[in-house]
C-alpha cells in the first residue's frame, strides 16, 4: 500500500506549474551597501509583492528599550521626508497596492502587494522611508499610547497571550526571549527619541535586511530599481550581536496566573528546543504535529474525548536561537488545572516511553507536506517562504530539501527528540485560573 506521504506527493504533482517553485527561479543579487535581494520572477497573474525581512526583534533589544522592535512597525508607517502621516497607505492604495507588518522574537517584516505596474512607486516609499524616516515627538506620543493600549488589552483579552508571557519570563533566565515582543511596559512609558533614532539607524539599515520580491516582474528590472532608489542609502556599522545563551534548565519549573475573568483554567507545558536551524527541527515539528493535529492526534484522543479537556494545540516558533516547544490545554468544565497537567504529561511520557507508530508518522508527514505545498502556491507564500528560510535556516535553497528532510525522519526520531527535549527537567509549567488552587 502506497503511504500517505506519498499519496500528497502524487496529488501535489499535479498542481499547476504556476504554483511551483525551483531553486532557478531565485535570483539573488547584493547592493553595495549590503542590501541582499531576493527576485521570484512568477508572471501567473499581474501581480507581485515585496517582502521586507528587518534583522531586527525583540532578542535584540535589552531591558529599558523593550518593546522598540514592534513600536517601529507603527513608526514605519507614519511619515517621512517625502510622505507625510498616512501618506505611505494612501500613495500605495492609490496605486493599487496593500501592505502589511509583523515582528516576531527575531525579525520585524513589512509585506506590500501591488499591481506590477506600480513596482517603482513601491521602491519610491520604502527607500524614503528607511532612509528618512521622520521620528516626530507628537507622532511618538500618540503611537507610543496606541501600543500601551495594545498591550493592555492584549493581556486582558487574550488567555494566552497573559499566560505566555509569564511563561517566557520564568522558562528564560538570561536570554532576551524572556520578554514578550510587544515589551515591558515601563519600557514603552519610559523610551526616548535618541533611543527611537538609534535603534532606527542601527537596524534600518541595508545592510540588516532581506527583501524578496515575487510575482510579474523580471530580475533586470528589479536589479535596475533596488539600484537606484535602495543603493544611494548608505551602510551602518553592523549591529551587535546577540551573546547571551540561555543556560541549561536544570528541573521543572513552574508559574502561576490569575485571571478572575477566566472561565475554564489553561495550562501550558513549555520545552526548552533547539534553533530552527537545528536538523532536530524536522522531527521535533512531526512530533507536534502527531501531538496536537486535528481529531486523531494522540492528545485530542487522549484528553479531548476523554472529556479533560476542551481544546489541545501547540506552538514552537521557528527562532534564531533555542527557544521553546509549547504544549497548551484548556480544562473541561469541572476538570482541575492539575489534573488536565497530569494527563497531558503522561501523554507526552506515553510517546517518550513508547514511541509512535509508523501510520501516525506518515499521517504527519503528509499533514506537513501539504502545508508546505500549499505555502508556496501563491506569490505571497512563496516570497514569506523563501525570506524565512533565507534567515531561519541560514541558506533560502534549505526550502527545497524540506520534504526530503521531512520524509526521512522515522518513528525512532520522534521517540528520540520526545526523550531528549520533552522532559521534566526541561520543563516550564504554566496554569492560568481564575483563583489559585488551594489543595
Amino acid at each position: 500500500m502506497k503511504s500517505l506521504l506519498w499519496a500528497a506527493l502524487l496529488s501535489f504533482a499535479l498542481v499547476g506549474q504556476a504554483q511551483a517553485i525551483t531553486a532557478k527561479q531565485v535570483k539573488t543579487f547584493t547592493l553595495e551597501n549590503g542590501m541582499k535581494i531576493m527576485v521570484i520572477e512568477d508572471d501567473s497573474i499581474p501581480n507581485a509583492n515585496m517582502y521586507t525581512f528587518w534583522k531586527v526583534g525583540s532578542r535584540n533589544e535589552y531591558p529599558g528599550i523593550t518593546g522598540l522592535s514592534h513600536f517601529f512597525e507603527h513608526m514605519m508607517f507614519n511619515g517621512s521626508k517625502n510622505y507625510g502621516p498616512k501618506m505611505f497607505d494612501r500613495t500605495m492604495e492609490a496605486a493599487g497596492g496593500a501592505n502589511n507588518a509583523y515582528t516576531t522574537s527575531d525579525l520585524t517584516v513589512y509585506t506590500n502587494w501591488f499591481p506590477a505596474d506600480a513596482i517603482e512607486t513601491i521602491f519610491k516609499l520604502e527607500a524614503d522611508r528607511i532612509q528618512y524616516l521622520d521620528i516626530d515627538p507628537d507622532m511618538v506620543e500618540s503611537e507610543r499610547g496606541v501600543v500601551t493600549s495594545e498591550r493592555s488589552t492584549g493581556l486582558e483579552n487574550s488567555n494566552f497571550r497573559a499566560l505566555y508571557s509569564q511563561v517566557l519570563g520564568t522558562a528564560f533566565l538570561a536570554h532576551p526571549y524572556s520578554w514578550p515582543v510587544i515589551g515591558h511596559e515601563s519600557d514603552i512609558a519610559a523610551w526616548t527619541l535618541q533611543d527611537l533614532k538609534d535603534y532606527h539607524k542601527t537596524y534600518y539599515a541595508p545592510n540588516n535586511a532581506v527583501v524578496v520580491i515575487a510575482g510579474a516582474v523580471t530580475e533586470a528590472q528589479v536589479k535596475r530599481l533596488a539600484k537606484q532608489y535602495f543603493e544611494p542609502i548608505p551602510a551602518q556599522t553592523p549591529p551587535r550581536e546577540v551573546r547571551t545563551v540561555e543556560p541549561l534548565q536544570q528541573g521543572e519549573r513552574t508559574v502561576y496566573v490569575q485571571k478572575p475573568s477566566v472561565t475554564l483554567p489553561w495550562v501550558m507545558m513549555s520545552y526548552h528546543v533547539p534553533a530552527t536551524s537545528n536538523q532536530d527541527f524536522y522531527a521535533l515539528d512531526l512530533l507536534q504535529t502527531i501531538l496536537t493535529q486535528g481529531n486523531s492526534s494522540r492528545l485530542h484522543q487522549g484528553l479531548v474525548e476523554q472529556q479533560q479537556a476542551v481544546q489541545v494545540d501547540s506552538y514552537m516558533p521557528k527562532s534564531l536561537d533555542p527557544n521553546l516547544f509549547n504544549i497548551i490545554g484548556i480544562a473541561a468544565p469541572g476538570v482541575a488545572p492539575t489534573t488536565l497537567r497530569d494527563a497531558m504529561i503522561a501523554e507526552v511520557k506515553r510517546v517518550a516511553d513508547e514511541g509512535v507508530t509508523q501510520q501516525e508518522l506518515e499521517k504527519a508527514k503528509n499533514m506537513k507536506l501539504m502545508g508546505f505545498y500549499q505555502s508556496i502556491s501563491t506569490i505571497n507564500g512563496k516570497a514569506n517562504t523563501v525570506g524565512s528560510y533565507e534567515l531561519y535556516f541560514g541558506d533560502f535553497n534549505k526550502l527545497f530539501d524540506a520534504p526530503e528532510q521531512y520524509a526521512k525522519v522515522t518513528p525512532a526520531d520522534i521517540q528520540r527528540v520526545a526523550q531528549v527535549y520533552l522532559k521534566k527537567a526541561n520543563r516550564t509549567v504554566g496554569i492560568l485560573a481564575a483563583q489559585e488552587d488551594r489543595d
